[in-house]
């Protein structure tokens, strides 16, 4: 595999407008060729999403979305740039499957890593930097895995990096630029609250044996 350089990246970013990351991936899968990268981009609608990021996005839609047995629910806020592309099926449909990713996904809090506070992030680390295994590593040896596991946890309460629950192959993020290449519109996922039957409520457990102890007793 060709070794991707930082120029490299920065080049595909400034011709095509799509994200760092994406560009990294796009070179990766692409083994360094430009024109393949841009080809990759554009296949999966990355490359337009890219240059629509910036465009406010105040229309949209708050959809629910009801797990069997009514025992986890969803709401979600979905933004796109017009009522016209907010009435078109294929967003409704986005918005719906967002909905699902979020109620079949029980560690997510937040819409990107990028919203995590900052405090949330140190206490991570604080967690990271006291496990067992790390005992006698080297400050900078330590310091890297820690740094890995973080953004591995950050991730993993972030919707936006998830695996798509009806395509494994993309994330919800590529899923959502995809829309954008195929509606012409800025999509923004904006907030989300996931409720779960019960959750915080201090439920009374009983004790069996002894409501039977109890019973026999008075008898």
């Amino acid at each position: 595999m060709a070794q991707i350089s930082a120029k490299l990246v920065k080049e595909l970013r400034e011709k095509t407008g799509a994200g760092m990351m994406d560009c990294k991936k796009a070179l990766a899968e692409s083994d360094g060729d430009m024109e393949k990268a841009i080809e990759w981009l554009r296949q999966k609608g990355i490359m337009s999403a890219g240059k629509k990021e910036g465009r406010i996005a105040a229309e949209g839609l708050v959809d629910s979305y009801i797990h069997t047995g009514g025992r986890i629910g969803v709401l979600v806020e979905v933004n796109c740039e017009t009522d016209f592309v907010a009435r078109r099926e294929e967003f409704q449909a986005l918005v719906r499957n967002i909905a699902m990713q979020i109620a079949a996904c029980p560690n997510v809090e937040y819409v990107k890593v990028d919203d995590i506070p900052a405090e949330v992030a140190e206490k991570e680390k604080e967690i990271e930097m006291g496990r067992d295994d790390l005992e006698g590593k080297p400050d900078k040896i330590k310091e890297k895995i820690v740094q890995g596991r973080v953004d591995k946890r950050l991730k993993e309460i972030s919707l936006m990096p998830q695996p798509y629950i009806r395509d494994q192959s993309i994330t919800v993020e590529e899923l959502v630029k995809q829309s954008v290449a195929q509606l012409g519109e800025n999509i923004q996922v904006r907030r989300f609250t996931r409720f779960v039957l019960g959750e915080g409520i201090e439920k009374k457990e009983s004790n069996f044996a002894e409501e039977v102890a109890a019973q026999t007793g008075k008898k």
